[in-house]
Protein backbone atom coordinates (compact mmCIF):
# COMPACT_ATOMS: atom_id res chain seq x y z
CA UNK A 1 0.00 0.00 0.00
CA UNK A 2 1.41 3.36 -0.99
CA UNK A 3 1.70 6.03 1.66
CA UNK A 4 1.15 9.34 -0.12
CA UNK A 5 2.69 11.52 2.54
CA UNK A 6 2.46 14.58 0.32
CA UNK A 7 -1.29 14.20 -0.05
CA UNK A 8 -2.35 12.65 3.25
CA UNK A 9 -3.87 9.39 2.03
CA UNK A 10 -2.96 5.80 1.21
CA UNK A 11 -3.54 4.05 -2.12
CA UNK A 12 -3.09 0.56 -3.53
CA UNK A 13 -0.23 0.50 -6.07
CA UNK A 14 -2.00 -2.34 -7.92
CA UNK A 15 -4.80 0.09 -8.82
CA UNK A 16 -2.82 3.19 -9.72
CA UNK A 17 -2.42 2.40 -13.40
CA UNK A 18 -6.14 2.13 -14.08
CA UNK A 19 -7.21 5.00 -16.37
CA UNK A 20 -9.31 7.71 -14.68
CA UNK A 21 -9.66 5.77 -11.40
CA UNK A 22 -9.09 7.67 -8.15
CA UNK A 23 -9.14 5.99 -4.77
CA UNK A 24 -7.65 6.28 -1.34
CA UNK A 25 -7.84 5.95 2.42
CA UNK A 26 -7.43 9.32 4.09
CA UNK A 27 -5.29 9.87 7.14
CA UNK A 28 -6.23 11.96 10.12
CA UNK A 29 -6.50 15.54 8.96
CA UNK A 30 -7.59 14.64 5.43
CA UNK A 31 -10.90 16.48 5.16
CA UNK A 32 -13.38 17.29 2.43
CA UNK A 33 -11.56 20.53 1.72
CA UNK A 34 -8.38 18.59 0.93
CA UNK A 35 -9.94 17.11 -2.20
CA UNK A 36 -10.13 20.54 -3.82
CA UNK A 37 -6.37 21.01 -3.53
CA UNK A 38 -5.60 18.10 -5.89
CA UNK A 39 -6.35 18.40 -9.59
CA UNK A 40 -7.65 14.85 -10.11
CA UNK A 41 -10.41 15.39 -7.53
CA UNK A 42 -11.65 18.84 -8.52
CA UNK A 43 -14.21 17.71 -11.10
CA UNK A 44 -15.63 14.92 -8.94
CA UNK A 45 -18.88 15.34 -7.03
CA UNK A 46 -18.42 13.88 -3.55
CA UNK A 47 -21.21 11.72 -2.14
CA UNK A 48 -21.36 10.99 1.60
CA UNK A 49 -23.66 8.77 3.65
CA UNK A 50 -25.47 9.09 6.93
CA UNK A 51 -23.91 5.89 8.24
CA UNK A 52 -26.08 3.75 10.51
CA UNK A 53 -24.18 0.44 10.92
CA UNK A 54 -26.52 -1.49 8.62
CA UNK A 55 -26.43 -3.63 5.49
CA UNK A 56 -28.16 -0.96 3.38
CA UNK A 57 -26.56 0.34 0.21
CA UNK A 58 -27.48 3.01 -2.32
CA UNK A 59 -26.91 3.02 -6.07
CA UNK A 60 -25.98 6.57 -7.05
CA UNK A 61 -27.18 7.68 -10.48
CA UNK A 62 -27.42 11.39 -9.69
CA UNK A 63 -26.35 13.73 -6.92
CA UNK A 64 -28.73 13.36 -3.94
CA UNK A 65 -29.96 16.48 -2.15
CA UNK A 66 -29.18 15.02 1.27
CA UNK A 67 -26.88 12.16 2.34
CA UNK A 68 -28.78 8.84 2.09
CA UNK A 69 -28.92 6.55 5.14
CA UNK A 70 -26.91 3.37 4.89
CA UNK A 71 -23.39 2.02 4.85
CA UNK A 72 -22.41 1.52 1.23
CA UNK A 73 -22.47 3.48 -2.01
CA UNK A 74 -22.39 2.07 -5.55
CA UNK A 75 -22.12 3.81 -8.92
CA UNK A 76 -21.15 3.31 -12.53
CA UNK A 77 -21.36 7.02 -13.29
CA UNK A 78 -18.11 8.87 -13.97
CA UNK A 79 -17.57 12.15 -12.18
CA UNK A 80 -18.85 10.83 -8.83
CA UNK A 81 -16.61 10.18 -5.83
CA UNK A 82 -18.05 7.78 -3.25
CA UNK A 83 -16.89 8.57 0.30
CA UNK A 84 -17.32 6.63 3.55
CA UNK A 85 -16.09 7.55 7.02
CA UNK A 86 -14.32 5.21 9.43
CA UNK A 87 -12.55 5.30 12.79
CA UNK A 88 -11.57 1.63 13.42
CA UNK A 89 -14.22 0.02 11.21
CA UNK A 90 -13.07 -1.65 8.00
CA UNK A 91 -13.34 0.45 4.81
CA UNK A 92 -13.78 -1.63 1.67
CA UNK A 93 -13.43 -0.33 -1.88
CA UNK A 94 -14.69 -2.47 -4.77
CA UNK A 95 -13.76 -2.04 -8.42
CA UNK A 96 -15.28 -3.51 -11.58
CA UNK A 97 -12.80 -2.60 -14.32
CA UNK A 98 -14.91 -4.04 -17.15
CA UNK A 99 -18.07 -2.07 -16.36
CA UNK A 100 -16.25 0.88 -14.78
CA UNK A 101 -18.33 0.53 -11.64
CA UNK A 102 -17.21 1.07 -8.04
CA UNK A 103 -18.44 0.71 -4.48
CA UNK A 104 -17.39 2.03 -1.08
CA UNK A 105 -18.46 0.00 1.96
CA UNK A 106 -18.38 0.73 5.70
CA UNK A 107 -17.90 -2.59 7.52
CA UNK A 108 -18.26 -2.38 11.28
CA UNK A 109 -19.13 -5.48 13.28
CA UNK A 110 -22.86 -4.85 12.88
CA UNK A 111 -22.68 -4.46 9.11
CA UNK A 112 -20.38 -7.46 8.90
CA UNK A 113 -22.78 -9.60 10.94
CA UNK A 114 -25.54 -8.49 8.52
CA UNK A 115 -23.39 -9.50 5.51
CA UNK A 116 -23.19 -6.01 4.03
CA UNK A 117 -20.27 -6.91 1.78
CA UNK A 118 -22.25 -9.77 0.24
CA UNK A 119 -25.26 -7.52 -0.30
CA UNK A 120 -23.03 -5.03 -2.12
CA UNK A 121 -21.46 -7.66 -4.40
CA UNK A 122 -24.94 -8.94 -5.25
CA UNK A 123 -26.05 -5.36 -5.87
CA UNK A 124 -23.20 -4.73 -8.29
CA UNK A 125 -24.02 -7.95 -10.09
CA UNK A 126 -27.69 -7.00 -10.39
CA UNK A 127 -27.28 -3.29 -11.21
CA UNK A 128 -24.13 -3.20 -13.32
CA UNK A 129 -23.76 -6.74 -14.65
CA UNK A 130 -20.62 -7.19 -12.56
CA UNK A 131 -19.26 -10.72 -12.24
CA UNK A 132 -17.89 -11.48 -8.76
CA UNK A 133 -14.87 -13.28 -10.18
CA UNK A 134 -13.92 -10.11 -12.07
CA UNK A 135 -14.22 -7.73 -9.12
CA UNK A 136 -11.19 -6.24 -7.41
CA UNK A 137 -11.47 -5.46 -3.71
CA UNK A 138 -9.32 -3.33 -1.42
CA UNK A 139 -9.50 -3.63 2.38
CA UNK A 140 -8.23 -0.47 4.03
CA UNK A 141 -6.78 0.51 7.42
CA UNK A 142 -8.86 -0.66 10.39
CA UNK A 143 -8.48 -1.88 13.94
CA UNK A 144 -6.59 -5.18 13.87
CA UNK A 145 -7.73 -8.22 15.78
CA UNK A 146 -4.96 -7.85 18.37
CA UNK A 147 -6.56 -4.56 19.49
CA UNK A 148 -10.24 -5.27 18.90
CA UNK A 149 -11.63 -6.65 22.16
CA UNK A 150 -15.36 -7.44 22.08
CA UNK A 151 -17.97 -9.05 24.31
CA UNK A 152 -19.69 -12.42 24.10
CA UNK A 153 -22.73 -10.92 22.34
CA UNK A 154 -20.77 -10.61 19.09
CA UNK A 155 -20.03 -14.32 18.58
CA UNK A 156 -23.70 -14.93 19.37
CA UNK A 157 -24.76 -12.45 16.68
CA UNK A 158 -22.43 -14.04 14.12
CA UNK A 159 -23.64 -17.51 15.01
CA UNK A 160 -27.29 -16.47 14.60
CA UNK A 161 -26.37 -15.06 11.17
CA UNK A 162 -24.81 -18.36 10.15
CA UNK A 163 -21.34 -16.83 9.94
CA UNK A 164 -18.10 -18.63 10.85
CA UNK A 165 -16.86 -18.19 14.40
CA UNK A 166 -13.18 -18.70 13.57
CA UNK A 167 -12.90 -14.92 13.28
CA UNK A 168 -13.03 -14.74 17.08
CA UNK A 169 -10.26 -15.61 19.54
CA UNK A 170 -10.95 -16.08 23.25
CA UNK A 171 -9.01 -13.77 25.53
CA UNK A 172 -7.12 -15.69 28.19
CA UNK A 173 -7.98 -14.56 31.70
CA UNK A 174 -11.00 -12.55 30.52
CA UNK A 175 -14.15 -14.67 30.58
CA UNK A 176 -16.69 -13.56 28.00
CA UNK A 177 -14.13 -11.46 26.10
CA UNK A 178 -12.91 -12.11 22.56
CA UNK A 179 -10.76 -10.57 19.84
CA UNK A 180 -12.52 -10.01 16.51
CA UNK A 181 -10.75 -10.12 13.15
CA UNK A 182 -12.85 -7.81 10.94
CA UNK A 183 -10.59 -8.28 7.94
CA UNK A 184 -10.87 -12.06 8.05
CA UNK A 185 -14.64 -11.92 8.59
CA UNK A 186 -15.16 -9.85 5.44
CA UNK A 187 -12.52 -11.71 3.47
CA UNK A 188 -14.38 -14.98 4.07
CA UNK A 189 -17.66 -13.41 3.00
CA UNK A 190 -16.05 -12.10 -0.19
CA UNK A 191 -14.71 -15.56 -0.98
CA UNK A 192 -18.21 -16.98 -0.53
CA UNK A 193 -19.54 -14.58 -3.17
CA UNK A 194 -17.05 -15.80 -5.77
CA UNK A 195 -14.51 -12.97 -5.57
CA UNK A 196 -11.05 -14.36 -6.35
CA UNK A 197 -8.53 -14.37 -3.53
CA UNK A 198 -5.90 -13.00 -5.90
CA UNK A 199 -8.14 -9.97 -6.52
CA UNK A 200 -8.32 -8.97 -2.85
CA UNK A 201 -5.66 -6.53 -1.68
CA UNK A 202 -5.23 -5.30 1.86
CA UNK A 203 -2.84 -3.86 4.39
CA UNK A 204 -1.91 -4.59 7.98
CA UNK A 205 -2.10 -1.01 9.20
CA UNK A 206 -3.92 -0.82 12.54
CA UNK A 207 -5.86 2.39 13.19
CA UNK A 208 -5.64 1.83 16.94
CA UNK A 209 -1.84 1.57 16.86
CA UNK A 210 -1.01 4.30 14.34
CA UNK A 211 -1.52 7.81 15.81
CA UNK A 212 -2.00 9.54 12.44
CA UNK A 213 -5.11 7.43 11.79
CA UNK A 214 -8.53 7.87 13.40
CA UNK A 215 -9.41 5.39 16.16
CA UNK A 216 -12.56 5.65 18.23
CA UNK A 217 -11.34 2.92 20.58
CA UNK A 218 -8.21 4.93 21.32
CA UNK A 219 -9.47 8.52 21.28
CA UNK A 220 -13.26 8.29 21.79
CA UNK A 221 -15.03 11.55 20.82
CA UNK A 222 -11.73 13.17 19.83
CA UNK A 223 -11.06 10.53 17.20
CA UNK A 224 -12.43 12.29 14.15
CA UNK A 225 -13.03 10.18 11.03
CA UNK A 226 -10.98 8.93 8.10
CA UNK A 227 -12.37 9.58 4.62
CA UNK A 228 -12.13 6.58 2.28
CA UNK A 229 -13.02 7.14 -1.35
CA UNK A 230 -13.26 5.76 -4.89
CA UNK A 231 -14.57 6.96 -8.24
CA UNK A 232 -13.86 7.43 -11.92
CA UNK A 233 -13.09 10.77 -13.48
CA UNK A 234 -14.88 11.46 -16.75
CA UNK A 235 -12.86 10.31 -19.73
CA UNK A 236 -11.48 13.18 -21.80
Amino acid sequence: MNNKTDTGFFTFPQWEGIPSLVHGFGKRGWTGACFDKIKEFRNLKRIFLKQIHSNRFHVITKIPRTPPEGDALLTDKPGILLVIKTADCLPVLILDKDNRAVAAVHCGWRGTSQRIIQHVVAGMERCFGSRPENLWVGLGPHIRSTCYEVGAELPVAFEHAGLPLNVFTRLAGKPGKFLLDLKKANFLQLMDTGVKEAHIVFNDICTHCQPDLASFRRDKKKAGRMLNFIGFNKMI
